[in-house]
């Protein structure tokens, strides 16, 4: 599965975190995310991610144009419903675009744990058949 990782800036130790505890699960999949966040999740777990721009600087446009293309499996996104974000219309074409191509979204630590445990028992596998993709993806 390939799965998206993008955090907020008062967001990314949670979702740091999160990476942490649930490497194991997440290890085995192709992990992309954001520019800083990425560089923190590759430090601070060991897990091999892809890096994108900087959401500001069209990081969350790179994840969507995957998405659009239907070579996205999942998003996690810790989004900070508190600070306004410059680049808010990148972050709702993001969230637009997932529901559009039902992709799996989870905006918050209790949504991206139980998305998390669905993906580590096979339960995100409907993406391989629905798309004719061999499972090993």
């Amino acid at each position: 599965m390939k799965i998206a990782l993008i955090a907020h800036d008062k967001k990314k130790d949670d979702l740091v975190r999160f990476a942490l505890a649930y490497k194991l699960i997440l290890d085995p999949h192709e992990l992309f995310a954001t520019g800083t966040t990425g560089k923190r999740i590759i430090d601070e777990t060991g897990l091999q991610v892809h890096r994108f721009q900087s959401g500001p600087l069209g990081g969350d446009q790179q994840i969507g144009a995957m998405i659009a293309e239907n070579d996205m499996d999942a998003v996690i996104f810790f989004r900070d419903p508190l600070t306004a974000q410059p680049h808010e219309p990148d972050i709702t074409a993001l969230i637009r675009l997932c529901d559009v191509y039902d992709i799996p979204l989870a905006t918050n630590m209790g949504s991206a744990e139980l998305l998390v445990h669905a993906l580590g028992r096979g339960e995100l596998d409907w993406r391989d058949i629905v798309h004719g993709r061999n499972n090993n993806t």
